[in-house]
């Protein structure tokens, strides 16, 4: 359909705090880290749907969130749960997990708007 859809979840630090990441990589024994060019932090990130569906939702399941990040979790899990049952292989599932993700983050900056995606999976399927 001209997309790549993939699931990432990502903890940044300043480069003096890595132990933070290493220790959050330890812990749930997965994910990589990386420096992050955009705001020169460093980021432990992980980027496997079967990894995040295996240890890092469960986790976040049985320890919520304790801030406005749990809405997004919430968010993120559903997503991640709807393309382990392949919605994202067709033009209406892949529409529906857009709009979930453009819930996610209202501050964050994006490549495309959710409009602009589904518009152009609209445009295809036409």
């Amino acid at each position: 359909m001209g997309w790549e859809v993939r699931p990432s979840i990502s903890v940044s630090q300043n480069g003096d705090r890595s132990e933070v990441l290493l220790e959050i990589q330890r812990y749930f024994d997965c994910g990589t880290i990386r420096p992050d060019r955009s705001d020169k932090t460093l980021k432990w990130e992980v980027r496997s749907l079967p990894v995040l569906l295996e240890r890092v939702v469960p986790h976040f399941r049985r320890f919520p969130l304790r801030s406005g990040k749990h809405r997004d979790f919430e968010l993120f899990a559903e997503i991640c749960e709807r393309m382990a049952r392949g919605d994202h292989r067709c033009v209406a599932g892949l529409e529906e997990i857009v709009r979930l993700a453009g819930m996610m983050n209202p501050s964050g900056t994006r490549g495309y708007t959710p409009e602009e995606i589904i518009r152009s999976l609209r445009e295809m399927k036409a």
